[in-house]
């Protein structure tokens, strides 16, 4: 949903799988007793009638956010209550939560990193290999929903052959950023 007043008693159906969106986020920007610091998490929301609308979540602003999804969906349900900023435009709802018009490919413009599109059939994703000199950058993922994401942008990479929800997608990338794992970007 896009706009309008989510369901919390019905995230997975109701609220357009607001559920899978929220789990992602939260493998995003979480960590067991904490906050990932340097993470930006930018949510696309397409349903419904009218403009797209992007919710981005910068962890080291956040206030309020911890490992709840009902909690978390009702932070993003006071932003969806808002009118649709114009595309291009950030308005800051809460510390941390911006809420902005704009698609995917308008996001993509504004970042300024290299982009890994996930695909199960595209080439690995790592090497297996951990460079003595291991330094990340800013790095973007695109992450689709249960679909195939169609999207020229990027680096098209796999994290093996099998389709994984989002939210272990990101958990795995964490996992190889956090050990220095060499990424074939």
């Amino acid at each position: 949903m896009a706009k309008g007043k989510l369901p919390l008693n019905d995230l997975a159906g109701g609220a357009g799988r607001m559920d899978v969106l929220i789990r992602a986020l939260m493998s995003s920007i979480l960590t067991s007793h904490g906050m990932r610091e340097n993470v930006e998490f930018t949510m696309i929301l397409l349903g419904g009638p009218g403009p797209a609308r992007r919710i981005r979540f910068v962890s080291n602003e956040l206030k309020g956010i911890h490992a709840e999804e009902r909690a978390v969906a009702g932070k993003i349900a006071a932003v969806i209550r808002e009118p649709i900023p114009p595309r291009g435009h950030w308005i800051e709802r809460s510390p941390g939560i911006y809420d902005g018009g704009g698609d995917l490919d308008m996001t993509l413009d504004e970042w300024n990193c290299p982009m890994v599109n996930l695909n199960a059939e595209s080439k690995s994703l790592y090497s297996g290999v951990i460079p003595n000199n291991f330094k990340i950058d800013d790095i973007g993922f695109i992450l689709g929903d249960d679909r195939e994401l169609v999207c020229e942008r990027g680096n098209r990479r796999s994290l093996g052959s099998m389709w994984l929800q989002g939210h272990t997608c990101i958990a795995i990338i964490h996992f190889l950023l956090d050990e220095g794992v060499e990424l074939q970007l």
